[in-house]
């Protein structure tokens, strides 16, 4: 509405004031309202997955990962579905200290494969603040040829505070990849230190990548890590860094005849490669296909995988009594109290949890 100024009366000659700017408006007229998310059934979830639909394969994905209860029904019933269909795949666990350069191997590695007509799927953990909680997730960003890639299906998901840097539903995960098709599955640890068990647990080849220049084969036997490596690889062997490269082969390969052979019967080889430059990543591939070849032969690959779903079958066990524990209303009322009477030093931590478990229990 035009606001209507007194000193442009005729009265008062040699006065004007002229009428203000129309102030645009706060929302954009042009912007469309948010469309809703689609909501499925466990059976259209099942079904778009088989058909390798990657929106509701995701969408599934995050499913899995929900905290809350009415998600996780739906998830386990498509777990359930698509169980049939799992299993055709090589599962590849690829851990290694910070800087070795993971991302980039991953993205090189990838790329043969997906050229080569393979089906890969990227499972990249991304590690949580302990403060915030939150995880960047840019992995995805990292691998920008493998990304678009309409061979590749990518999956930041953050660890959540579980050891190994595995997300809490990573193996599940794994199952809805091998039931959408994928034929190679990566999974991408957040780095070495914690508990890698997690990961090796979940896959058929454990891949250690290394950098030159961390320490002599002592250091490399302190490593509880190199126990569960299948394979090792030295990251960056290219320009002046080759020398050293080289010098570490030799100290981890030394190294590694220091261990026990492993239940596979295979002996782990160490090999050297430029992921930038792409050297040796064909080299790095066969000797992972030359393992499953090997463990298949010997059945020792059936066997891994019926212990690994034993294992997880108890991992599952623990999860469920965990936060059936602190869902409980009986309890959720008495854990502050406790706490503050541990923070009181009115009782020691070990007695509140075994009175809160007898609580729990109905002692």
């Amino acid at each position: 509405m035009d606001q209507h100024h007194i000193e442009n009366d005729d009265c008062y000659s040699g006065l004007t004031v002229n009428s203000g700017i129309e102030q645009p408006p706060t929302v954009n007229p042009y912007l469309q309202k948010r469309k809703k998310k689609q909501t499925y059934t466990a059976a259209e979830y099942t079904e778009g997955i088989l058909k390798g639909n990657r929106t509701i394969l995701s969408q599934a994905v995050t499913l899995l990962e929900s905290l809350k209860p009415e998600h996780q029904v739906i998830a386990q019933e498509v777990i359930e579905k698509c169980l049939p269909h799992t299993g055709k795949s090589i599962r590849l666990g690829i851990t290694g200290v910070p800087g070795a350069g993971k991302s980039t191997f991953i993205e090189a590695m990838g790329m043969y494969l997906v050229n080569d007509d393979h089906r890969l799927a990227v499972l990249a953990i991304d590690p949580s603040s302990e403060r915030s909680k939150g995880s960047i997730l840019g992995d995805k960003t990292r691998m920008e040829q493998l990304s678009s890639h309409p061979n590749a299906f990518i999956r930041p998901s953050p660890s959540a505070g579980s050891l190994g840097g595995v997300a809490r539903k990573t193996r599940e995960t794994i199952m809805l990849c091998e039931a959408a098709g994928f034929d190679t599955i990566f999974v991408e640890t957040v780095g070495v230190g914690q508990s890698e068990t997690a990961v090796h647990s979940m896959v058929d080849f454990f891949l250690f990548l290394q950098v030159a220049g961390t320490g002599d084969e002592l250091q490399g036997i302190k490593r509880g890590i190199m126990e569960m490596a299948d394979g090792i690889t030295i990251n960056k062997a290219d320009g002046t860094n080759v020398d050293r490269v080289n010098l570490t082969k030799a100290q981890l390969t030394s190294a590694l005849h220091l261990f026990p052979l492993p239940e596979s019967g295979w002996s782990p080889k160490v090999l050297t490669c430029s992921a930038l430059n792409g050297i040796n990543i064909d080299g790095v591939w066969e000797m992972i296909t030359e393992y499953i070849a090997f463990v298949k032969e010997s059945g020792y690959f059936d066997h891994k995988r019926l212990r690994q779903s034993k294992y997880w079958m108890y991992e599952s066990i623990n999860d469920q009594l965990k936060s059936h524990f602190y869902n409980n209303e009986k309890i959720d009322a008495l854990l502050t109290e406790y706490e503050q009477k541990v923070v009181d030093n009115k009782i020691s931590s070990f007695i509140a949890a075994k009175e809160l478990l007898d609580s729990y229990f109905g002692k």
